[in-house]
């Protein structure tokens, strides 16, 4: 094990800590979200609309969060579930990317068919709603934004309210450039903005949701780095069956064999060995079978 037997309880205080803030994001957008649709519904305007369908994956993201949070806090008491349910933050964050990526799609290709003969939008409400959901956009960005940096859940919601951000900002320069100018492209162009700004983030959260699901190496941690540390432990003389990856945010997790030269302390090579990928990779829960050189045949490793 690495130093400390903590590790289950520091992801649930990674997002545990800020359920309070999470809900406080989620009712906020919750109302805002059903003010936008009705403002959309209004008006006629897509760009609000686009918004009022980007403010309810925020919702629904930060909904899942709650959710994932809450399970993994339960299912931790479960004696059947060694590592609880920690894996369903990232299915949580994964299926957010999913229904963004949904949207984002949905709003490009009314925008493209709106080009053709863009209708008319009441300009006022418009703005009006855009000014109100602006705000509430940049209250729930200061909520989220600490806890983004420590919970991968917390980071998918904290990146659709930041892209919902500027998102207000593009419906509220539509609003005004239709105020001003009776242009009414500009709600359909502003729309086709607000999917292709949200394509990119949406990408990236899948890809991060990805990477922990097929349980490939943290992207901070070079592998050929950890074996290299494991050998140079006094005693080390091989390092094989090496795996790093993530189980959840926060917690990286890693299994090696190691072969122990002749007269090695058995003790002190585990002692070193945690201590070095504690404080130089950070993993927090490594499991480590040692073996002594001269044992042929001791370890086959895997053959899938």
């Amino acid at each position: 094990m690495g130093a400390g037997h903590d590790h289950g309880q520091q992801v649930l205080r990674a997002g545990a800590k800020h359920r309070g803030r999470l809900w406080a994001a989620f009712v906020l957008l919750a109302v805002f979200m059903l003010v936008e649709a009705v403002g959309a519904w209004w008006t006629g305007s897509l760009a609000l609309l686009s918004d009022a369908g980007h403010m309810f994956t925020d919702v629904l993201g930060i909904g899942m969060a709650l959710a994932a949070i809450t399970a993994a806090s339960r299912a931790s008491r479960d004696g059947q579930r060694t590592f609880g349910l920690y894996r369903t933050e990232v299915l949580a964050a994964l299926a957010n990317a999913v229904l963004l990526f949904g949207v984002a799609l949905y709003v490009l290709v009314e925008a493209v068919r709106r080009l053709g003969e863009p209708p008319e939008v009441l300009a006022g409400p418009m703005l009006a709603v855009a000014l109100a959901g602006l705000v509430a956009n940049i209250v729930a960005f200061l909520l989220l934004r600490s806890g983004s940096k420590e919970s991968l859940n917390v980071r998918g919601a904290y990146l659709e309210v930041l892209g919902d951000l500027f998102a207000s900002v593009g419906v509220i320069v539509a609003a005004g450039v239709i105020a001003v100018t009776d242009w009414w492209y500009a709600d359909p162009i502003i729309a086709v903005a607000v999917g292709l700004f949200i394509l990119p983030r949406t990408y990236k959260l899948g890809r991060a949701a990805l990477r922990v699901l097929v349980q490939a190496a943290p992207p901070h941690v070079d592998v050929a780095e950890v074996r290299d540390g494991l050998r140079a432990v006094d005693g080390v003389a091989d390092v094989h069956d090496l795996h790093v990856w993530t189980l959840t945010s926060g917690m990286e997790v890693a299994s090696a064999h190691l072969t122990l030269g002749a007269g090695a302390d058995l003790a002190g090579v585990l002692a070193t060995a945690r201590r070095v990928l504690h404080d130089r990779f950070a993993i927090e829960h490594a499991t480590l079978q040692v073996e002594p050189q001269d044992a042929d045949g001791v370890c086959d490793g895997a053959q899938w």
